[in-house]
């Protein structure tokens, strides 16, 4: 039985390592062929006699908006999230240790999650 109980969490290990390469080289194939198709339809577009090219412009620029739009509020999410890791942290570590203010090490996420939202809400540059 010795040797079962050693060679059980290394399979476990295999299978988690296998499984996360599999699925990061279906993901990074998917982003690929998704770039390749876009590519393509972009050229076809801009090589279309007439409105052809601006239509093709105007769905890049679209795209890039929209990429910037998901940019930031993946900021928003992660600020909202890092003031609400902060605050916990404050709380959970001001009733464990009451004699030192270690408490105040929740300051840090939480500053962090004020800094993202200061950046979205205040100095990133406006979305047209």
């Amino acid at each position: 039985m010795g040797p079962m109980l050693f060679l059980f969490p290394l399979a476990i290990i295999a299978v988690v390592f296998t499984f996360t390469a599999v699925v990061h080289g279906v993901d990074s194939s998917r982003k690929e062929r998704e770039a390749f198709y876009r590519a393509e339809t972009l050229k076809r577009l801009a090589e279309a006699p007439g409105e052809g090219a601006k239509t093709a412009i105007e769905l890049m620029r679209e795209d890039e908006r929209i990429k910037r739009v998901k940019a930031r509020e993946g900021m928003k999410i992660g600020g909202l999230l890092n003031i609400g890791v902060g605050v916990g942290l404050v709380i959970f570590l001001h009733a464990l240790v009451r004699d030192e203010p270690v408490y105040l090490c929740g300051l840090i996420p939480g500053l962090i999650g004020v800094a993202l939202l200061s950046y979205v809400y205040f100095l990133a540059a406006p979305l047209e």
